[in-house]
C-alpha cells in the first residue's frame, strides 16, 4: 500500500477539514481529496462523513487510524534507525566471556561500552576459551574475552591483548598464619585447576610454573567456573593458583597470597577478521582505548 495516502488520511483525520489538512502536507485540497476517495475505494468502506459544513471519521475509520498511525510512524522512523545501525548506535552484540574476566576486565568493559552506546542491546555468554572460539568461527557470538593461547589462534580471528596479570595462590583460610604474606610454603599442596581440554593456556601456565619451581603436579579437583575453583578451596579441598584479580572474590575462608616471581596470565579480546559490523567496531573501539 502507497505510503502517502495514508498519510493523507491522517491529517485528515488530525484536522477534520481537507483544507486545513492540504495546506498542512503542502498541497491543494483537489487532489488531496481525490486520493481519499481513491482509499476509500481500495478498502471498500468510507473512512469519513461528510457534509458541507462538517467532516468526521466513520466507525471504521476511527478504528482503522489506530492500526495506521503507528505503522507510518515506524516508517518515517526507518531512515533514522537505518543510520543508528550503520554508525554502530543501535542493534545488537554477543559478547562471550571466561569466568576469571568476571573480576577484571569484564565490567568496564561492559559498563563503557554501555555508556557509549546505550541503545545496543549487550548479549553475554559465560564459556571457556576453547568453546568461544568454537563459536566465534561459527557466528554465535561477535566477540570474546578469552585467555591468550600459547599458539596461534585460527586464522579466521583476529586478536587483541587487554590484561596481563600476575597468578595468586588462593589457600584455606584456615591452613594460614596470620603473618603469612607469601604462598610459595602452600605450592606443595593439593591443586584444584581447570581440566586442560577447556583452559590448555591457563593449565600450561600453572603446570610449567610449577615444573620450574621443582614441584610436581599434584590435582586433586578439576573445575570449570573460577567461582566453584574457589568455593573448593573455602571447602579446605586443596589450593588453587588465580589470576591476581580474583582478590574481588571476597569468599570467607580463603586467602589469597602472592608468589615469588609469579607467572603472568594474558586475557584478551577475539572476533572474526572478516566482521564488518558497526557494532563490533564500536566495541573494539572501546577495547583499544582500555588496553
Amino acid at each position: 500500500m502507497d505510503l502517502r495516502p495514508l498519510r493523507h488520511f491522517i491529517a485528515v483525520a488530525d484536522t477534520l477539514h481537507f483544507g486545513q489538512a492540504a495546506q498542512r502536507l503542502g498541497m491543494t485540497q483537489p487532489p488531496l481529496s481525490q486520493s481519499i476517495l481513491a482509499l476509500e475505494r481500495e478498502l471498500g468502506a468510507p473512512l469519513f462523513i461528510r457534509s458541507k459544513r462538517n467532516v468526521a471519521l466513520t466507525a471504521f475509520g476511527r478504528q482503522w487510524l489506530e492500526h495506521v498511525r503507528p505503522a507510518v510512524e515506524a516508517v518515517s522512523a526507518l531512515p533514522d534507525i537505518a543510520r543508528r545501525l550503520r554508525d554502530g548506535s543501535a542493534g545488537q552484540i554477543g559478547l562471550s566471556f571466561v569466568s576469571t574476566a568476571d573480576y577484571s576486565l569484564l565490567p568496564a568493559l561492559v559498563r563503557d561500552y554501555a555508556a557509549r552506546f546505550p541503545e545496543v542491546e549487550i548479549a553475554l555468554t559465560e564459556a571457556t576459551s576453547d568453546v568461544q572460539i568454537a563459536d566465534l568461527i561459527d557466528g554465535v557470538n561477535d566477540a570474546g574475552i578469552l585467555i591468550a593461547p600459547d599458539g596461534a589462534l585460527p586464522d579466521a580471528l583476529a586478536y587483541m591483548p587487554l590484561l596481563r596479570e600476575p597468578l595468586v595462590v588462593a589457600v584455606p583460610e584456615g591452613w594460614v598464619a596470620d603473618d603469612q604474606a607469601q604462598g610459595d610454603p602452600w605450592l606443595d599442596r593439593p591443586l584444584i585447576l581447570f581440566p586442560r581440554r577447556v583452559a590448555p593456556a591457563f593449565h600450561d601456565l600453572v603446570s610449567g610454573y610449577l615444573a620450574g619451581r621443582g614441584q610436581p603436579l599434584l590435582i586433586r579437583q578439576e573445575a570449570i567456573q573460577m567461582q566453584t575453583i574457589i568455593s573448593l578451596v573455602s571447602a579446605g579441598m586443596g589450593i588453587a593458583l588465580v589470576p591476581a584479580s580474583l582478590r574481588n572474590l571476597a569468599r570467607t575462608g580463603v586467602r589469597y597470597l602472592d608468589l615469588q616471581d609469579a607467572p603472568i596470565l594474558e586475557t584478551g579480546l577475539a572476533w572474526r577478521r572478516d566482521d564488518d559490523g558497526a557494532t563490533l567496531a564500536g566495541l573494539l573501539g572501546v577495547a583499544r582505548a582500555m588496553a
